[in-house]
Formats: structure tokens, C-alpha cells, sequence
């Protein structure tokens, strides 16, 4: 009993460990370490439109999921049984680890300054149709969005 305890304990804190700080493009508050003595071009514009979207799980979610439902499966019934609850845990881990790692999102179309008008995906930053934002660029790579006030 008190190794069933132990292993679903270690379970969710691999869970927790995994599932925190997901996200790849920061706010105007935060920046990545990556960012730090980087020199970036940024172009500011206006937001035409914006579209909800879901992010799908990279597959991430599903195999932890798997992982974390086969072992507690495996946790019940005696040898033959345990067996079918460790399969039907790592389905149900899986399914579950799927939808979890999935993220709602939204679809910027964004007039720019210079007359171009781009498409980029933001997580988290509520903004809406008429804000004005500035893109921070790396290239052609969008590395923040950031909302102007």
C-alpha cells in the first residue's frame, strides 16, 4: 500500500513539473534568457481582426498522460487484471494528457504601419479588433507581441 502511495505521489509531481510554464511566446512583462544581449527590429500596427483557436497538444501531453494512466492502471486488480486496467489507463491517460495539453489561443491579422499585413498567433495577451501593437522581431520571427498603449 504504502508503495502505491509513494508511485502515485511521484506521478503527480511529474505531472506538475511538465505541465507548468508552456508557453513560447512571452508578454511585454517577461523575456526569455534567450533574449537577454539579443538585438531585435520591432514594427508597431493595428489589429483588423482577431480569430479564437485552439493550440494542439505536440504530443507532449498525450505521453505523459499515458505514462501517468498506465501506472496507476496498473495499481489495481491482481496480476491478470492489472494488466487491462494498465492498457485502459494508458488510453484514458492518453486521451486526457491530449485535451489537457491543448490551449486557447487567438489569431491576430494585423495591419502594419508600413502597409503589410501579417497573421500571428498569441496566447494569453487579450487583445481585440483596433488595439494597436508592436511586433518584436528576430528576423522574420515574431518573438513577442506587446500591446501599445
Amino acid at each position: 500500500m504504502v508503495k502505491k502511495i509513494i508511485s502515485f505521489g511521484l506521478i503527480i509531481s511529474v505531472f506538475s513539473i511538465l505541465y507548468t510554464g508552456c508557453a513560447k511566446m512571452y508578454s511585454s512583462e517577461e523575456v526569455s534568457l534567450y533574449d537577454v544581449n539579443a538585438v531585435y527590429t520591432y514594427v508597431d500596427g493595428t489589429v483588423v481582426d482577431v480569430k479564437l483557436v485552439k493550440i494542439r497538444d505536440d504530443g507532449s501531453g498525450a505521453f505523459t498522460g499515458a505514462a501517468i494512466g498506465t501506472v496507476l492502471g496498473s495499481l489495481f486488480g491482481d496480476d491478470r487484471v492489472s494488466a487491462l486496467t494498465a492498457l485502459i489507463g494508458g488510453l484514458t491517460g492518453a486521451y486526457v494528457g491530449s485535451e489537457l495539453g491543448k490551449a486557447n489561443a487567438e489569431e491576430l491579422y494585423i495591419k502594419l504601419d508600413d502597409g503589410r499585413t501579417v497573421v500571428t498567433v498569441v496566447k494569453g495577451l487579450k487583445i481585440k479588433k483596433g488595439d494597436r501593437v508592436r511586433l518584436i522581431l528576430d528576423g522574420n520571427r515574431i518573438v513577442r507581441v506587446e500591446k501599445l498603449t
